[in-house]
């Protein structure tokens, strides 16, 4: 038996990149699969990869996380197609990065904001029932951005931090209702992060010398695994957690 057999998990972002690896890992445990994401194409490519590969049920939905009635239809879809969600994943988040905090404007700082932070609220609000009915979990991404004050990150940063904050809350306020929150800060390899690598060799090496384990994660090899474990029943105790997935370069007691 695999170790999500029939669960359901729900995966913000989940057409590419982290999310899709993310997608796999649970995939190859057996997990059927809700996918949002805004591009459509890029979701049914996913869907048609994973259900040919592994053999389970992916409901892709196109949705905007920073729109509260799509989050809302998202979920009732999700629930009407699957009866339930064992898992909710809060991956995507856009932002403008590289942008000094003193060019940012409100929209810039907005769009992290609503993209990320609101997303994880509305997500985790609309869900709650469902998980507190299987006793489910919440997975959150964050990101050493927040964690370690990167520079250029002043928008991005401020929103991983505050879904960290509500993470917590979660954790404290659901846990009598058996429902587990904690939080991933991965340092993953993603098409943005190639194609960086590609213009920046240079300092491309120079980051990665900061790594003592010397790469950064596969998204499904590296990233979905730990939360694969968090989402199964031995992390039963596991909640308001924040665990940092970066190869070493985090480095913290």
């Amino acid at each position: 038996m695999k170790r999500l057999q029939d669960n359901v998990t729900l995966i913000t972002g989940g057409g590419k990149g982290i999310g899709f690896g993310l997608a796999t890992a649970f995939a190859r445990e057996g997990s059927n699969l809700v996918l949002t994401g805004r591009t459509e194409s890029r979701l049914l490519t996913a869907k048609d990869k994973l259900e040919s590969e592994y053999g389970i049920q992916v409901l892709p939905i196109v949705a905007d996380g920073a729109d509260e009635n799509s989050v809302k239809s998202v979920v009732k879809t999700a629930l009407d197609h699957f009866g339930k969600i064992n898992t909710l994943i809060n991956n995507a988040q856009t932002s403008k990065s590289g942008l000094p905090l003193v060019e940012h404007t409100k929209a810039d700082f907005d769009l992290a904001i609503y993209s990320g932070l609101y997303a994880a609220f509305y997500y985790m609000r609309e869900c709650f029932p469902a998980l507190k009915a299987v006793k489910g979990s919440v997975i959150n991404f964050a990101s050493g951005a927040g964690l370690f004050g990167k520079l250029g990150q002043s928008s991005y940063a401020a929103a991983k931090e505050g879904i960290r904050g509500l993470s917590r809350v979660a954790a404290a306020e659901w846990g009598p209702d058996g429902v587990r929150v904690n939080v991933v800060c991965p340092l993953a390899m993603t098409e943005s992060l190639k194609q960086w690598k590609e213009q920046y060799p240079d300092l491309f090496e120079k980051t990665i010398q900061g790594i003592p384990l010397g790469h950064f994660a596969d998204p499904a090899d590296d990233i979905g695994p730990v939360c694969v474990f968090l989402a199964s029943e031995d992390a039963h105790y596991v909640t308001g957690e924040t665990i940092t997935l970066q190869g070493g370069s985090g480095l913290r007691p």
